[in-house]
């Protein structure tokens, strides 16, 4: 397929962070706004890392310029419209509180805003999104479940998961302190999703299944690490939300030829494609489907495929999905 054949191709991103989603444009007015001069004169800073403590790092700086209702709903949208220019038709989007401090201690106003402005976008024609709110993985276990309760107190809508995310080789391990959070949610009918097998070997993504029962891995590629943890994800139907060109930004993985989504998706695990923190890293969805095409030298029934797995581990209303399958096959078959 030509990229503009896969950006055609009904898809959805499963594996993205609003914090990461602000174009360098954005952040410039932000700045200014906000009364941060240098900054705004010197925006190269915030994509210089060189490791995952240095991304995360960038995160916050771009986050803590955020301080405005109307800001917030213009991000939601904004996110909107690049997820609508790669093709997506629905969106997980997963948002860390801790990463905005103008919004501690008011969930409530920042899960609105956010609202409105995804509302906005989809009266104007633009693909729906869920937000997975996520804990920092070095939180308490007091502080996982305040989460837990405020969103089962709230019921808001717009909130479909649970995630944890977070530098895995600096918090170490987390899963048992997190686990009676995860637990509630589960008991509650809240989906799951974990960061894990990034930082961390194959031994967090175990965590993740077994302590905190999640329904869907973001990144997990560790897991390639253990064939009987790869054996039991492709049994349990268990799917990945893989971000190759993260992986390899990150030092996780020379380049993309070496990447195991493609040992993975051999294997029988249900991997999907997506971005991670795409405006930081200069990537879009469609472009990342083209790129792992080429390194791996997939043919187009695999990139079906892999749109068919994103579309099936999202976690949209049934209608919504069904609607994208549909949509998907009959953008697969060929002419009459």
């Amino acid at each position: 397929m030509t990229e503009d054949e896969l950006r055609a191709l009904p898809k959805a991103e499963v594996h993205v962070h609003l914090e990461g989603c602000f174009e360098p444009d954005d952040v410039a007015e932000l700045a200014r706004t906000a009364g941060e001069r240098r900054l705004a004169r010197d925006l190269a800073s915030l994509w210089e890392w060189d490791d995952l403590a240095g991304f995360l790092h960038s995160l916050d700086r771009i986050c803590a310029l955020v301080r405005t209702r109307d800001q917030l709903e213009r991000a939601a949208y904004r996110f909107c419209e690049r997820e609508a220019a790669s093709g997506v038709v629905y969106a997980d989007v997963t948002l860390n509180p801790t990463h905005w401090p103008a919004w501690r201690g008011r969930l409530d106003d920042m899960v609105d805003a956010l609202d409105r402005g995804f509302r906005e976008a989809e009266r104007d024609g633009l693909p729906p999104a869920g937000l997975c709110l996520s804990l920092l993985r070095g939180q308490t276990a007091a502080e996982a479940q305040e989460l837990v309760d405020w969103i089962l107190d709230r019921r808001h809508p717009r909130v479909v998961a649970l995630s944890v995310d977070g530098n895995e080789s600096a918090a170490g391990r987390t899963g048992p302190r997190l686990a009676s959070a995860f637990e509630a949610a589960r008991a509650a009918g809240l989906h799951r999703t974990v960061h894990a097998g990034e930082s961390s070997g194959p031994e967090g993504v175990r965590d993740a299944l077994d302590l905190l029962h999640a329904e869907r891995i973001d990144h997990g590629v560790r897991a390639v690490e253990d064939e009987g943890l790869v054996a039991e994800l492709a049994a349990r139907r268990v799917p990945l939300g893989v971000c190759p060109h993260s992986n390899v930004a990150l030092g996780l993985y020379p380049n993309r030829s070496s990447h195991p989504l493609d040992a993975l998706r051999r294997a029988g695990v249900p991997v999907s494609i997506n971005t991670d923190d795409p405006a930081l890293f200069g990537v879009t969805l469609a472009g990342e489907y083209a790129a792992a095409a080429a390194a791996h030298g997939w043919d187009d029934g695999i990139l079906v495929g892999l749109a068919r797995t994103s579309l099936e581990a999202a976690f949209c209303d049934d209608d919504v999905r069904k609607d994208a399958l549909r949509a998907l096959d009959r953008s697969a078959a060929p002419p009459a």
